[in-house]
């Protein structure tokens, strides 16, 4: 384990379950769905995806980086959520960022689709009307952007990075902005992430790549709620959904110094390339992945307490993953959580906001139970199915693989 102890100060996020994070840990831990119909843009029925995990508005009146006059030329949702969150973490977390301070505040906060939304607009606009592209429609697609609003909004003048690794980019931004803490290079770090993937033509692109959950053709239609079934046997994709969530990180050093608290540090982590496939993962590299992260924390796999898992509901993912633990654990597998069976899967921002849930967990002592959940003899898991189990956990294993065969894994710690 590193002598350098980078430790979490402050987090939130915004998920299909709610804006507010205190009800969205209610509702998870009572195995609530957030999904529902999907509203997010006309569609005809035969359009091929009906159901989504969507983000409900905010009242954005008590905050003034969020009036209308300034969201006016930023309007895809991607930077309101992302300034939210991170406003809300800074606050939690006790940290102002003074202009001494400025230098030595690092962004990693990115996103995997961007705001793809303004382009597309800005496209329909040209063939249906000839008017070109407003002036800011280049500035909301750009991914790095998001960053740029929350440096803007924070102060922070450190290193700023786009941590893009698709369906892995929270727990990268995480990976990153610990990197940047242990190479001196910054004293606290905002990360996360931030994605509203449900556009017309990047669903309609995951219905094609048979990733989206869909129905089955001469059945009744399943109620939404039950569509994202990880490990399951009748699993059928991934239900797209939206989200944020912040992640705020600094030395122990730092934190210690100016009386923040904390109680979860980032023990150890690990990212790789499949190198195999452009969507399916490769067993070598994504065991190897988890494994890594976990020696790099100085532990060894039986001090791991639980898993949170990515566990997207593919056929070929859940799999992979399974047969990763195995490899890895043997028959000795620790209880193992999906929340995408709640909250959806919300691109890049996923693995930030269930890394928020596996903290909450830790400090609660309690596991997030998957629901929706069939047993599938060929994976041979206990994942919590019951309902919120109370389990005491010092390590947690999070996982996250995305599109591209980026792989990123890390272990949390309590520490008190």
């Amino acid at each position: 384990m590193s002598s350098k102890k980078n430790v979490i100060v402050g987090y939130d996020a915004v998920s299909a379950l709610g804006t507010d994070l205190a009800a969205q840990w209610d509702r998870a831990a009572r195995g609530a769905s957030g999904v529902g119909r999907l509203t997010r843009f006309p569609m005809t029925r035969d359009f091929p995806v009906q159901i989504s995990g969507e983000v409900a508005e905010i009242d954005t009146t008590p905050y003034a980086f969020l009036s209308p006059r300034s969201l006016a030329l930023w309007p895809s949702p991607i930077f309101k959520y992302a300034m939210l969150v991170v406003h809300r973490a800074l606050a939690n977390s006790g940290i102002e960022i003074t202009p001494e301070l400025s230098p030595r505040v690092a962004v990693t906060f990115s996103s995997a689709i961007g705001g793809q939304d303004a382009v597309l607009a800005a496209d329909r606009r040209m063939i249906a009307e000839g008017k070109m592209p407003p002036p800011y429609a280049n500035p909301n697609s750009c991914i790095n952007m998001v960053g740029g609003k929350i440096s803007i909004l924070t102060g922070a003048t450190g290193p700023i990075t786009a941590t893009i690794t698709a369906c892995a980019t929270g727990v990268t931004s995480m990976i990153i902005g610990a990197l940047l803490l242990d190479a001196g290079r910054a004293d606290v770090a905002i990360c996360g992430a931030v994605d509203f993937a449900l556009v017309e033509p990047i669903v309609a692109g995951f219905a094609t790549m048979n990733g989206a959950y869909q129905g089955k053709p001469g059945q009744v239609d399943e109620p939404p709620e039950r569509a994202s079934r990880p490990f399951s046997i009748d699993r059928r994709g991934f239900v797209i959904s939206e989200g944020a969530g912040c992640i705020i990180l600094t030395t122990q050093a730092f934190a210690d110094a100016h009386g923040l608290a904390y109680a979860i540090e980032i023990a150890g982590s690990s990212m790789n390339s499949d190198a195999h496939h452009f969507v399916a993962p490769y067993l070598r590299t994504v065991a190897g992945c988890m494994a890594d992260s976990i020696d790099n924390a100085g532990i060894s796999v039986q001090d791991i307490a639980s898993v949170n898992a990515h566990a997207a509901s593919t056929r070929i993912g859940d799999k992979v993953e399974y047969q990763a633990l195995k490899a890895l654990f043997g028959d000795r597998i620790p209880p193992v959580t999906a929340n995408k069976s709640m909250i959806g899967h919300a691109m890049g921002a996923s693995s930030a906001i269930e890394s928020i849930f596996a903290m909450e967990g830790m400090l609660r002592g309690i596991v997030l139970p998957t629901i929706n959940y069939t047993a599938d003899p060929e994976l041979v898991l206990d994942c919590v199915h019951e309902g919120a189990r109370p389990v005491q956990q010092e390590f947690v294993l999070k996982n996250s693989f995305g599109f591209g065969g980026c792989n990123a894994c890390m272990v949390l710690h309590r520490i008190a």
